[in-house]
Order: C-alpha cells, then structure tokens, then sequence
C-alpha cells in the first residue's frame, strides 16, 4: 500500500514538472496590429539594417573626403651599400681630373621627414560637396527601403485578414451544411424526404470541408508570410483582433484622393542622382585647374662608412620649403569624361521623364480601383443581405415541404460567395490604398 502512495506521489510530481516546464517554454501570444507589425518590421528586417548601415558607409565616406585636406606627414629612411661609386670627369688646363662621388666598398644612411600642407586642391573641395550629395542619396534611398517594406508589411496585414475572414465564411458554410445534412437526415429517417435529398444534404457537408481544410492552410501562409517581413522566427505566436469590416468607413473616402508625386522615393532618387551628376561634372573641371602645395623636408644623412659603427658616423642634416604650383595641360581623359557626364545627365533626365509618367498612371489606376470597390462595397452589402433573406426562406420553405433541396443548396452556396465577394471588395480597396500611399510617398 505504502509503495503505491509512492509511485503515486512520484509520477504526480514528475506530471506537475512536466506542465510547468511547457508552461515555462510556451511563449506568450501576440495580439498584433498594423501599427505594431510595421514597427516590429523597420526594427527587425534585414533590409531596412542593411540600408542604414549604407548611410553609415556614406558617414564615413564624408570624413574621409575633407581630411584630403589636412597635412600629409611620412617618415623615410634608406640604408645604401656603395659596391662601386661613380665618378665624375673634368677637363680642367688641359688635364682631365676624376672625381669620385664617394668611396667604394662603403655604406650611406638616409633619414627623412615630409610635411605636405594642400594650400589649393579644388579637386578636394568639389569631393567633400559631392560625398553631401552622396549621403544625401543614401538617406533617400533608405525611406524607399523602408516605404517598400511598409506597403509589403501592410499588404501581408490585409491578406491575413481576408484569409481569416475568408476561413471563417467557409467554416459557417460547412456548419451550416453539417446542420442542414442533420435536419434533412432526420427527416428522411421519418420517412419525410426522400433519400435523394439525403445524398445531395450530404454531398453539399462533404463538398464544404476541403474548402475549410484550405482556407486554414491559407491563413498559416499568411501568418508565415507576415512574420518573415516582420523579421520574427516562425515559432513567435500572434493573434490579430482584426477583421475587414472594421474597414468600411475608409472607403468613403476614395473620392477625395489626390496625385502629389513631391514626396515619391524613386523621383527624389532620380533628382538626387541628377544632382550628383551635375556636382561630378564639376568636379571633373577641376582637372583643369592648377592645385598648390607646401611642402617641407628635412633630411639627416651619412655617407661614404667604411664599417657599421652608427655610434661614429658622421652625420649632416638638411631642410628645406617647397611651394609646389602644379598646372596642368594637356590630359585626353579629361575631355571624355566630361562628355560621358554629359550623356549621363541626359540619360537621367529622360529616365525621370518616363518615371512621372509611369506612376502618374499607377496612382490613378489605383484611385480608379479604390473607387471601383468603393461604388461596389453599397451593393455586395445587399447581395449579403439578401442572400442570408433568401437562405431563410428557402430553409422555411423546405421545412414545410414548399422547397426543394436544390433550392436550399444553391441559397447556401450563394450566402457564401456573397461573403466572399464582400471581403475581397474591402481587401482591394485596402491594397489599392496601401499601393497608392507608396507612389505618393507617405509613412
């Protein structure tokens, strides 16, 4: 007796360890919204990290461009072993006397020290003008990574909420038609039906089911889907207190959108690049213009040691300033890359021309579809509600024995496209904004 107290205390304990470490390890649920997806999105995606480490990149690029300006300091120094020395001949009284530039068999030591100060370098000052244009660019192009990411988050947001919209439209229709397939069972074992209409009750049951099974894989996909943009791992769980009804109201303002391309990311891109274009033109006139340097030297040397005792070598020092004017005349590759900025600069000017055109026609076809599911939201809502009317009489008609299963079938089937339709009605007004807001360029 006192051994099965025990064995029942043990597995007891053993089965209360056992919730409380998948208590520990289940992670809590989520509950998400639009606002705190995109949040998590520009926090966590990869992308977004990359494109803010590229203005870090153009940080460093900036410091790098106005330090060309300051003094360039080097230390040097030779050790020379004189195998064989020249010399020098000079016919001096009609006698040709050798000079000797040193000693054979003898080494010289060579320190120096050079300061270089640019007292004039054009080139540089257009380099730190462009590297703000560059970084310019970089920021640009970063709130176009992250409006990208907003749309697509935003989007992944709608489409979870038309699959679960969509599953829970599909999953009513196969309770209704388990429902239905009860009653009219029933009926027929009372011998009030016949079989035929038990068969059809339940091949409608049947037929309903794989919908349901792919509607719920439809919203696992989304979920998938929304947590990869996210930048979260698979195992995160979340719940979204959504639905597209919630929606409605926003669609009555389809009507009052306007087209204002001033903030769109791809054409301040173009104007960006434009810009740069026009500062590397610049930039590249400065081959032509002379630059001035100060430079200053100082030299400590010994030469012509017949041995390696630095300690009794000889030594001499020398300084010396150099103002360095360097003006430059000729250079073939100035010209063409002159002339390529040139072609490059209209390339880009006609490129711009094509992009306002293409989103001009983007941002209206998707006012067109916002409007589109705006006029046609009113008459899905009455196709809903007089499909549910017509799925009432029907059933009532059947009931007493007025109708036919057909009937009642087909009221089903068109309650549940309705819904359908309804749904995806508001889901194409929400993209079309959500596209729309990315050409016009909003956060």
């Amino acid at each position: 007796m006192n051994l099965k107290m025990r064995l029942r205390t043990v597995m007891a304990v053993l089965a209360l360890f056992a919730v409380t470490a998948n208590a520990q390890e289940e992670a809590p649920t989520m509950h998400l919204t639009l606002d705190k997806a995109i949040e998590l999105a520009l926090s966590e995606n990869p992308t977004i990290k990359v494109a803010e480490k590229e203005i870090e990149l153009k940080e460093v690029s900036k410091a790098e461009a106005w330090q060309n300006l300051l003094p360039q300091v080097s230390l040097d120094g030779a050790i020379v072993y004189n195998a064989k020395v020249g010399s020098m001949k000079m016919s001096m009284g009609g006698q040709t006397v050798e000079i000797k530039m040193g000693k054979d068999d003898t080494n010289t030591w060579n320190a120096g020290l050079q300061v270089a100060i640019p007292l004039y370098a054009p080139g540089v000052y257009k380099a730190m003008s462009l590297t703000k244009s560059d970084m310019e660019l970089a920021v640009e192009k970063s709130r176009g990574s992250k409006l990208d990411l907003i749309n697509q988050v935003t989007k992944a947001y709608y489409q979870l909420m038309l699959a679960q919209d969509s599953y829970e439209v599909l999953n009513d229709n196969y309770k209704l038609a388990e429902a239905n397939f009860n009653i009219v069972n029933a009926m027929y074992e009372q011998g009030r039906v016949s079989e035929y209409d038990k068969i059809s009750a339940e091949v409608q049951k049947n037929s309903a089911w794989p919908s349901v099974v792919s509607g719920k894989n439809g919203v696992e996909l989304a979920q998938l889907q929304l947590k990869v943009l996210m930048g979260i791992t698979a195992d995160v769980k979340f719940v979204i207190n959504d639905n597209l009804k919630n929606y409605e109201g926003e669609m009555a303002k389809a009507a009052n959108a306007e087209i204002d391309l001033s903030n769109n990311s791809s054409l301040k891109q173009i104007d960006l690049q434009g810009e740069l274009l026009h500062k590397q033109r610049k930039m590249l006139k400065t081959s032509f213009q002379p630059t001035l340097a100060l430079v200053g030297n100082y030299q400590y040397q010994s030469i012509s040691n017949q041995n390696w005792n630095i300690g009794k070598y000889n030594w001499s020092d020398a300084a010396s300033i150099t103002l360095s004017l360097s003006i430059p005349i000729f250079k073939a590759s100035n010209f063409t890359g002159l002339k390529t900025n040139k072609i490059q600069q209209y390339q880009l000017a006609e490129t711009r021309l094509n992009t306002e055109r293409m989103l001009n026609m983007q941002a209206q076809s998707y006012i067109d579809n916002m409007t589109a599911s705006a006029e046609q939201l009113q008459s899905s809502k009455n196709a809903v509600e007089l499909a549910e009317k017509g799925l009432e009489i029907s059933q009532k008609r059947y009931d007493v024995g007025r109708g036919t299963i057909l009937e009642l079938t087909n009221s089903q089937v068109s309650l549940t496209n309705v819904k359908l339709s309804y749904n995806n009605t508001i889901y194409d007004y929400l993209v079309a904004k959500s596209e729309l807001n990315k050409v016009l360029g909003k956060e």
